[in-house]
């Protein structure tokens, strides 16, 4: 059961263009409402990453997916469907998102996340988030909230707090689906 509280105080700090700190099903993840391209932007600043670097973007189900990718191949219900640990899809051709969000390609990384609170956050929020790993670009990623920079733990404008909260402290796998066919492993 999700914490109503917490749910609605991650939620208005998305709504008012604000970061979050937030568990996922791959690992703690900085979140920010994935239209918003000031947002977007501050979440490069907090990792000091160049925005040449593409970030990935949460959405709550196919739907929602549909909202933001013009054309999705069929492929990519297939692997949603087969694939039993996190998948994260580059997309061909998104839409309706911050052009500081788009890759230099014209590709978006989108993962449907299997995670009760995300779930529900996105639902709530019925639209994208972002999530990019809680780390400063170049270190390493967190695996748990314990290992999370404290320039992160202040950088961010909300901080979700559920207790034992249990997350898979591996990055999703990545895969690219062009709209021309092909497939390529990015991250495995």
């Amino acid at each position: 059961m999700v914490d109503n509280t917490i749910l609605n105080n991650a939620l208005n700090v998305l709504k008012q263009g604000g970061l979050i700190l937030y568990p996922t099903d791959t690992v703690w993840g900085i979140g920010c409402d994935a239209t918003n391209e000031e947002a977007i932007e501050n979440v490069f600043k907090l990792k000091q990453r160049k925005d040449c670097k593409a970030l990935i973007c949460l959405v709550a189900d196919d739907r929602m997916l549909k909202k933001y990718i013009k054309k999705i191949p069929e492929a990519a219900f297939d692997l949603m469907d087969i694939e039993d640990n996190p998948i994260t899809i580059i997309y061909d051709e998104p839409q309706n998102l911050a052009k500081n969000l788009i890759a230099e390609d014209n590709t978006i990384a989108i993962r449907i996340p299997d995670h009760e609170f995300c779930f529900q956050l996105l639902r709530k929020f019925n639209g994208a988030i972002v999530s990019t790993s809680a780390n400063i670009s170049g270190q390493a990623t967190p695996k748990s909230f314990k290992e999370i920079h404290e320039d992160i733990l202040k950088g961010v404008d909300y901080v979700v707090n559920l207790p034992d909260e249990k997350i898979g402290a591996k990055p999703s796998s990545i895969i690219k689906l062009g709209n021309d066919g092909k497939v390529q492993v990015i991250r495995k």
